[in-house]
């Protein structure tokens, strides 16, 4: 009997590829920034109030960064690429967070995040492209 594998394309390859790579470099970037924010807040007196908003802010960097590294060799399909590395991003910050303060709590606010950072990353795709031209 023959065993049928299953062939991708260059441009399969190629899109996976990117959308790993985005990934990665959104959740390397986003660890780092996480970790000098951690060191800020430990050695200033910022309220509580401004934890959530920064974090925000850093997500968006972190995808906007991911993203464009991710479109800097091909810009082909731009919008899908960054709506797949806004939801990978999601989905494993969460996880490596969750990890990381020992606690898991999937909830609306959880699916909210994740729908945020797949719009986030949909729309770093169409600017990056169109940057790019």
């Amino acid at each position: 009997m023959k065993s049928k594998r299953l062939q991708l394309s260059s441009s399969q390859k190629t899109f996976y590829g990117q959308v790993i790579s985005g990934t990665l470099s959104a959740i390397s970037m986003a660890l780092i920034l996480i970790l000098l924010f951690a060191v800020i807040i430990r050695f200033t007196s910022l309220s509580d109030g401004f934890i959530k908003p920064i974090n925000q802010v850093i997500k968006i960097i972190c995808i906007l960064i991911g993203v464009n590294i991710s479109l800097k060799h091909d810009c082909q399909k731009g919008w899908l690429k960054g709506l797949c590395i806004g939801f990978f991003f999601s989905i494993i910050a969460y996880l490596l967070f969750s990890i990381l303060g020992s606690t898991f709590s999937f909830n609306f606010a959880t699916i909210v995040d994740i729908l945020f950072s797949t719009l986030i990353g949909l729309i770093a795709g169409i600017l990056c492209v169109n940057i790019q031209k």
